[in-house]
């Protein structure tokens, strides 16, 4: 008896749930609402694929609906491809009798690439729709897009398919690169990098031995993901902006979403040898090593007004270099701001090194005069000087100088006037630290915003009249030093 029971309620909940009828979906009637009504897809360079951009599409209806269309309003021509809810489609851009249940949502993903040629010839922007129904039922969104043109350096191509690449000592695998042109068919001369638009590079753009790269005040130079700019043996680097055009070099994706993003892109590398190299009024944003800098020809060069943020390494990282640094501010590093390695000489004055990267290794400022060969035995050189004036070496860590000598060549360094963060220590090494009038230890800064890479002080700073006169009658931004502060900023009221 038992079992006719059960037998019984499995036959009826069998016959119930053959008599329900699937979903039905009915017509759309128009009445879909959007996460936005315009999706700006920001600035792409010409031919330069976007990132993907979302569009939440809802049905909060009680019906389960089907939209008869959902397509780009310039069909198979448009610029943009989308998917729907995962669909492709009919070549990314038209679908049809899209189903959506009811109080339910479905996701569009729109990316664009195009050139500035499409583009509105007035602002250079790229438009079209997205387009859901017909007739009494059309609904729609706007897509807008920015279009840069840019000059594009990248390696050539040769005729059995290969390309070029650049062979660099102490590097076994040819590296992907090409030297600079110049006479390039399309370019002109590629030594000579100007401000009227923007310069997209792919691969490593390498200055050879006699050759000078000189980039014009105002000049935006976008590097490619794993790209970068080698200066060899015996070229030259000159990168001398204005306070008011200042050159800047940065990753290629101009989404706000990159716009503070480390390693982006590789480095801007002054191999040995290299010679007569200027930098001044420069930003190098998000970069893995921001300026690589190897031994030198002999001559110091200059850093001076520049700014370095972001480097998912080292900020600035030199090795048996010689620099004179005036008003530089680095800013994040997933090793140091600053390091000055494998000896060298090195003169800053006004300098600002921070370091807030979330790692409990990371400092401002690295000195060191030697490495570790194959036989795990020191390779030491010497470090001729280190002179630090007026200087802030701060950072979200308790010690945020390291010092790493091997003492069989010189190790000579000097803090004058400077603001250090810096914990307790019985180490001898450090002992100049304490209890010393030229030495601010642990006194804060008061910067504006780190995570900003406002690293400008207040009235309220320890930094604040703290230093000497050095000879140099500006800071960063130009203002004369009436007063002497520690950094590369005169101190100022933040407004509110």
């Amino acid at each position: 008896m038992r079992n006719i029971i059960i037998l019984f309620i499995v036959g009826l909940a069998i016959s119930v749930s053959s008599c329900r009828e699937d979903f039905q979906f009915e017509a759309s009637t128009g009445n879909l609402t959007f996460s936005k009504d315009t999706v700006y897809l920001d600035t792409v360079f010409t031919n330069i694929g976007s990132s993907t951009y979302t569009l939440k599409v809802y049905n909060k209806s009680d019906k389960d609906i089907k939209i008869p269309t959902i397509q780009l309003g310039k069909g198979q021509a448009s610029k943009y491809r989308m998917t729907v809810d995962g669909m492709v489609g009919e070549n990314n851009r038209i679908f049809h009798d899209v189903e959506l249940l009811a109080k339910d949502s479905l996701y569009i993903f729109i990316e664009v690439t195009t050139d500035v040629a499409s583009a509105n010839p007035t602002d250079f922007l790229y438009t079209d729709q997205i387009q859901f129904d017909s007739g009494d039922n059309f609904q729609k969104v706007e897509l807008v897009t920015l279009i840069q043109d840019a000059y594009f350096l990248y390696p050539k191509r040769f005729a059995d398919g290969t390309t070029e690449t650049l062979n660099i000592e102490g590097i076994e695998e040819p590296v992907y690169g090409f030297f600079l042109d110049e006479n390039d068919p399309v370019n002109g001369n590629e030594y000579n990098w100007g401000n009227d638009k923007p310069y997209v590079i792919y691969g490593y753009a390498a200055v050879p031995n006699g050759k000078t790269l000189t980039v014009q005040p105002g000049a935006k130079i976008h590097f490619h993901a794993e790209s970068g700019l080698i200066v060899g043996n015996g070229g030259s680097f000159k990168a001398v902006g204005t306070l008011q055009n200042k050159i800047i070099f940065e990753g290629d994706r101009l989404e706000p979403g990159f716009s503070d993003v480390p390693g982006q892109w590789e480095t801007i590398w002054l191999t040995a040898g290299s010679t007569n190299n200027e930098i001044e009024h420069v930003v190098i944003k998000n970069s893995v090593v921001g300026l690589n800098i190897d031994s030198n020809d002999g001559n110091f060069m200059t850093i001076k007004n520049t700014e370095i943020y972001n480097s998912s390494l080292v900020g600035i990282y030199a090795k048996t270099a010689k620099i004179q640094g005036e008003n530089i501010v680095v800013n994040y590093g997933g090793v140091a701001a600053l390091a000055c390695t494998l000896g060298g000489s090195y003169d800053f004055k006004h300098c600002t090194f921070n370091n807030n990267w979330s790692s409990s290794r990371q400092v401002a400022v690295l000195l060191n005069n030697y490495y570790k060969n194959e036989s795990n035995q020191n390779v030491a050189f010497d470090l001729t000087q280190a002179d630090f004036k007026n200087c802030i070496i701060y950072g979200s860590n308790t010690y945020e100088l390291k010092l790493d000598p091997d003492t069989s060549e010189d190790f000579n360094y000097s803090f004058t006037k400077c603001l250090i963060k810096f914990g307790s220590s019985t180490d001898a090494l450090y002992s100049w630290i304490f209890n010393n009038p030229e030495i601010k230890r642990n006194e804060n800064p008061r910067f504006l915003n780190i995570q900003s890479n406002k690293l400008n002080i207040g009235e309220d700073s320890a930094a604040r009249d703290f230093g000497d006169n050095v000879g140099v009658p500006f800071d960063i931004l130009g203002n004369q030093r009436i007063t002497f502060d520690a950094g590369a900023y005169n101190w100022t009221t933040f407004e509110d």
